[in-house]
């Protein structure tokens, strides 16, 4: 029986030795078969590494160079062997890319790597934060629809929940979300979607995930969470029993001020249902070098945000102490109105800190003008620290009760912490609060 196996193996061999025509050939096939005799590495899957180990390496592919830094495909389409290859791969039956409107290999490595970073099943990259909010919202939702959101939105946002969705037959009703029983108030027997931010923007107030989830699963609802402010390194919003999460990738994934993504992640079924066929039919998609740009962003966002929210803190430590700040608004800080909850599903409290400065409008423009260091602009997430006054720009199209119903007063400033000396970044607020 050895004899018989051996012979048939020496046969096996000399049989593949044949077809080899070069030395490549011969050493690749010698390669293969010390691959093949190899133990497996743990390692190899992503669920048995660090999230940190993932940020680096999740969802790497490398093409036939080897790259080191994952390759960028600056193409818009792919070719095939035959029109019978061509078939199969639109029929689905060769899983290979087509077009890179919907489907591209760095595009895809962009994708698994914040999947597996969110603890997702899938994952689709749109070409802006506001791209993914409405792609996600609008591949749920149908005529006749009904969605229930809180009303502490980022501008864009709520235009869609409240301007936008109803011109296609979805109602929508706003709530004040920092009480769940809030959200079971406004449920109707129509209602697919709930929808919310948490912390909002700009106060800073926090929506229970957890309360809300059950309230939607009870009514047969979905529950979409933008959870931009706290980044998926402080809140797991899937864990609380989200289905859908969505980000502005242009805010701390890249983190420096490059470009313009977003992203979508959430079960198999949702995302690679409905919003993959939204993607592909009506294009919203992020461009493979922005998808690039966000990768390269992966690899840092823990060092950066961890940083920046160590900042985030001490100034709200300091901010608090000002005799010329009214209040300031920061998830972590005791004089949060909802710090329990802060503390029980935020990790830390980010980034992102609101104040209001005593004495109004003025005031508030007189601190911001006096800054050096922290620039005026209504970005977030960015290493540099960025600091804007909302109610004349992000929320500017509100009217006045509207600005109020939300908490979003002439003399509230809205500050991103970023990677600068936080000595330094206190010594400025001090100054520019001097001046008023």
């Amino acid at each position: 029986m050895r004899g018989d196996l051996a012979g048939l193996i020496a046969a096996t061999i000399k049989n593949l030795l044949k077809d080899l025509k070069e030395p490549g050939q011969l050493v690749g096939f010698l390669i293969w078969s010390k691959d093949m005799s190899r133990q497996k590495n743990p390692l190899d899957n992503p669920k048995n590494r660090g999230a940190q180990t993932n940020m680096v390496h999740g969802g790497t592919t490398r093409s036939q160079y080897g790259e080191t830094s994952e390759a960028i495909f600056m193409n818009s389409g792919f070719t095939y062997a035959s029109s019978e290859a061509a078939e199969a791969r639109f029929e689905g039956v060769d899983p290979g890319h087509i077009y890179s409107r919907f489907s591209n290999p760095g595009v895809e490595m962009f994708q698994d790597r914040m999947a597996s970073l969110e603890g997702a099943e899938a994952a689709r990259a749109t070409a802006t934060g506001m791209a993914a909010v409405t792609t996600a919202l609008m591949a749920q939702l149908r005529a006749g629809d009904h969605v229930v959101a809180g009303r502490a939105l980022f501008g864009g946002c709520r235009f869609v929940v409240e301007d936008y969705l109803p011109r296609w037959g979805v109602g929508s009703t706003l709530v004040d979300g920092r009480d769940p029983e809030n959200f079971a108030r406004a449920m109707q027997p129509d209602t697919k979607l709930i929808f919310i931010e948490t912390p909002t923007n700009p106060t800073l107030e926090l929506v229970d995930i957890r309360a809300v989830a059950e309230i939607a699963h009870a009514h047969g609802a979905l529950l979409v969470v933008d959870n931009v402010f706290a980044t998926p390194l402080w809140q797991s919003p899937l864990a609380l029993g989200a289905d859908l999460v969505v980000y502005s990738a242009t805010k701390h994934i890249d983190g420096q001020g490059r470009a313009l993504g977003g992203v979508i992640l959430g079960s198999k079924e949702l995302i690679e249902g409905d919003v993959h066929t939204i993607i592909r039919q009506t294009g919203p998609s992020i461009s493979p070098f922005n998808a690039w740009i966000m990768l390269k962003g992966l690899e840092t966002i823990d060092l950066r945000v961890r940083r920046m929210s160590e900042n985030g803190a001490r100034i709200a430590n300091f901010l608090a102490e000002h005799p010329k700040v009214e209040r300031v608004f920061y998830p972590h800080h005791q004089s949060h109105p909802q710090y329990d909850l802060g503390k029980r599903q935020m990790k830390s409290g980010s980034n992102m800190v609101a104040f209001e400065v005593k004495g109004g409008k003025q005031a508030a423009f007189d601190c911001a003008n006096g800054l050096s260091i922290i620039v005026i602009s209504n970005n977030l997430g960015d290493a540099k620290s960025i600091i804007s006054h909302p109610a004349t720009t992000t929320h500017q199209r509100f009217d006045d009760a509207t600005l109020e119903e939300l908490g979003i007063g002439q003399n509230l400033l809205r500050l991103s912490v970023g990677l600068e000396d936080a000595d330094d970044l206190i010594a400025d607020l001090a100054f520019g609060l001097d001046q008023v």
